[in-house]
């Protein structure tokens, strides 16, 4: 064995080893869709002192998560988002309302003496020396007047909620404060101990964000001016548990330094998410079950090494996944599936070239056509898969939440399906036709059959390129009627655009959406979006909803469905949606020019703007099809969107990686008839690519569930739209404008009629190298 395979094979072999020992070690991180809980994004605003940045963001981030270990919820996730931002996950919380309520306030806790009593209404304003009249919570209708603060919450040192071991009838919580606090702390209640009984001023209130939560009276056995000492006291005020640990989880959290609002909030019940994980599954395994068999008949014994390839590839990338600890969404889970056609079609290049290769000499040694067509895919494998990765990198830059699991997903999907493709299978067909078995049985490898695709297009050999302008009037009139639909029916952005509440409930009885929207409309919300969503479920998306509104909406519905769960709440803030509205432009605007600029570097510009138009005619395509459907824009369809960009691109690559072979061959030969030959002798792969990948979204789109039916029939419509504007958009654009703007004619080297000669201009050195390698003939 030469040294290259060797290295492949040792590499091959450390990967498929270092993969299984992650997979069985170590397990993947769930995200909340797929396994319940709610998902809250804060953004840190100014405040009077404190100015809203990354420095106070952080110190906010360390409130919150004294805050949330507090609520005992396993396995929270905190992390700063941005600038401002601050995502807050909490699986398992299904209540939203008591989440928000404790993580997202202010908590400005202070102790004060308590100056005299007043029926009369005050104001929680400070008054000039630092006076304010509250609420007594033990009096109502009556009101404390409260002298100056005595002592904030930063000088709490613990909180903790206890039950009450005297009166066993309710929960305490009980503090320990810091040194100069516990001294406070015994000025104030020592004052107050000189009071008569039943005197207010005897009482001591603990207020929380201008509120009396507790004012007790001071006991007897207090001596006046010695207070209560030791550093510690207790809070009483008739709390349940929950109330009890809640004021404890923001007693001792402290006061945010700056205050927070909410902007996204993102809710999903466990059912909904193990039934997503049950769908995505069951349609992953019947997609590559499906796809392997394709590729096993088609191309017989390398299809069978390649369908081995694509389970070490679905190995290597969960490894992969779980290693940098990426969390695993359902778009995710998506990505994960889709990029197994990403790794079919590398296979298929490979194959495809090989077939061409021996086709074209029929030499009895198959392990030189094989090597050969692995070295000339490489150019289109690689240029095809950078194409999808800045889309991919694009998600995980722009996109927010779930989507962002998608792009993590796809771009590692990507990587390993190269890794795959172009070390094992080569390492396992390299092996394969080593053996005498297969050097004499040829046809079982699958490299000396012609095909059905290559058969046919050798019978009828066809002259797409002659008539381009037919194909691009064609290619017109269809981007015509999409923009018709987006100007005409508009586009039905979700939540994440435009702001808002997306609801959906699930009901015992089955409730048909008119049902709903009059209880809706009936609860107050005239305007409400309802409609029905899979299983009897029932979806209702408005501008505004509170927490409690929400609530109101439940009951409204739970008169026609009896019992009624959450499965899944979305709420996303009216300044987050205007802002993931210009990230989704901007996105896709840099997909557009970082695809224009990465295709003038390899080819030329000519092919570069070609290649863009027929990715722009695909995304009108697809987005012209949600507008006449009625499909919601969200951000899962941006998701697919991007991908439709990398697809697109990835088979257009392809054909022009041909045709600059060709130009490279025959540098003055005639445009149309080297574009031509490029488009018939890559549709064979062009199809058998398209038709593995359809085989994996058509899973998706039946057995996904709903959550992912629309981002399956994005990428299916992208798909078939894709391998056709290859042939009939991207080609033809590319000819017209080369005949428009020709290339220089290539140099020349050596001397004219003599031996030095080289056609495309090459020196002798360089003819030969590329006679060897197949890519150029001396005259």
């Amino acid at each position: 064995m030469s040294r290259a395979p060797l290295w492949r094979a040792i590499v091959a072999l450390a990967a498929v080893a270092l993969s299984l020992y992650i997979a069985l070690t170590q397990s993947a991180r769930l995200g909340l869709d797929l396994r319940g809980g709610t998902q809250i994004v804060l953004e840190t605003k100014d405040s009077p002192t404190v100015k809203a940045d990354a420095g106070s963001t952080d110190r906010a981030l360390e409130v919150l998560r004294h805050r949330v270990d507090a609520l005992g919820v396993s396995e929270p996730g905190i992390a700063r988002s941005g600038e401002k931002r601050i995502i807050v996950e909490l699986p398992g919380v299904q209540d939203p309302r008591k989440a928000a309520d404790v993580i997202g306030r202010t908590a400005q806790l202070t102790v004060h003496p308590v100056t005299g009593e007043s029926a009369e209404k005050g104001t929680a304003k400070p008054a000039a020396d630092g006076s304010r009249t509250l609420p007594d919570p033990d009096r109502p209708g009556s009101h404390l007047r409260l002298g100056p603060t005595a002592l904030s919450g930063e000088g709490v040192k613990d909180a903790e909620a206890t039950l009450d071991q005297q009166s066993l009838s309710g929960w305490i919580v009980a503090l320990d404060f810091r040194k100069d606090a516990g001294d406070a702390w015994a000025k104030v209640t020592g004052d107050a101990a000189c009071a008569p009984q039943g005197a207010p001023e005897r009482r001591v209130a603990i207020t929380l964000d201008n509120k009396i939560i507790s004012a007790p009276g001071v006991n007897e056995g207090v001596a006046c001016k010695s207070g209560i000492t030791g550093g510690s006291t207790q809070i009483t005020g008739g709390f349940d548990q929950s109330e009890a640990r809640d004021l404890a989880a923001l007693v001792k959290g402290g006061a945010l330094p700056v205050p927070v609002d909410i902007v996204e909030q993102r809710t999903v019940g466990p059912t909904l998410g193990a039934d997503a994980i049950e769908a995505s599954t069951r349609a992953a395994l019947i997609g590559i079950a499906l796809t392997a068999l394709f590729i096993t008949v088609v191309y017989r014994l390398m299809g069978a090494l390649a369908a081995l390839a694509l389970a070490l590839y679905g190995l290597i990338s969960y490894a992969a996944l779980v290693a940098l600890g990426a969390t695993l969404t359902l778009p995710g889970l998506a990505g994960f599936v889709l990029a197994i056609g990403m790794a079919v079609d590398a296979n298929v290049l490979v194959f495809e070239r090989a077939r061409e290769e021996y086709l074209a000499v029929r030499s009895p040694d198959l392990a030189k056509p094989v090597r050969t067509g692995f070295a000339k895919a490489w150019s289109a494998v690689v240029d095809s898969n950078v194409t999808t990765l800045l889309a991919a990198g694009l998600l995980f830059f722009f996109a927010t939440g779930p989507v962002k699991g998608f792009g993590v997903t796809l771009c590692i999907g990507v990587l390993a399906s190269m890794l795959t493709a172009l070390v094992i299978t080569r390492v396992l067909a390299d092996f394969a036709i080593g053996r005498d078995f297969v050097r004499r049985r040829p046809a079982l490898t699958g490299v000396a059959s012609t095909g059905r695709v290559r058969a046919w297009l050798a019978r009828r050999n066809p002259d797409l390129v002659r008539h381009r302008r037919r194909w691009l009037g064609a290619s017109a009139l269809l981007v015509v009627v999409a923009v018709a639909g987006i100007a005409l029916r508009g586009l039905e952005f979700g939540v994440e655009f435009t702001g808002g509440r997306l609801v959906e409930y699930s009901t015992s009885r089955t409730v048909d959406a008119d049902t709903a929207r009059g209880a809706v409309s009936d609860a107050g919300f005239p305007r409400a979006v309802v409609q029905e969503s899979g299983d009897g479920d029932i979806t209702v998306r408005t501008e505004r909803l509170t927490d409690a509104e929400q609530q109101r909406v439940k009951a409204a519905l739970e008169r026609p469905g009896g019992t009624v769960t959450v499965e899944r709440d979305e709420m996303i803030g009216p300044s987050l949606g205007s802002e993931l509205r210009q990230k989704a432009l901007i996105a896709l605007g840099i997909a557009v020019a970082a695809q224009l600029i990465y295709l003038s570097v390899r080819f030329r510009w000519t092919f570069a703007a070609a290649a863009v138009s027929a990715m722009v005619h695909d995304v009108l395509v697809v987005v012209g099809l949600f507008a006449w459907l009625g499909k919601p824009v969200d951000s899962v369809f941006l998701a697919a969107l991007l991908t439709v960009i990398g697809y697109s691109v990835n088979d257009t690559v392809v054909v022009f990686d041909r045709v600059r072979e060709a130009r490279s061959r025959d540098p003055r030969g005639s445009l149309e008839g080297l574009a031509n030959r490029a488009v018939v002798q890559t549709l064979p792969r062009t199809v058998n690519t398209g038709m593995g990948a359809l085989f994996i979204l058509t899973a998706l789109a039946v057995l996904g569930g709903d959550s992912l039916a629309d981002f399956s029939l994005a990428l299916i419509a992208g798909v078939l739209v894709g391998m056709a504007s290859t042939v009939f958009t991207a080609v033809p654009v590319a000819v017209a404008l080369e005949r428009r703007n020709p290339a220089p004619p290539p140099a020349r080297t050596g001397r004219p009629g003599g031996s030095g000669e080289v056609q495309g201009g090459y020196s002798p050195l360089e003819a030969r190298r590329r006679r060897e390698r197949g890519t150029g003939a001396v005259v």
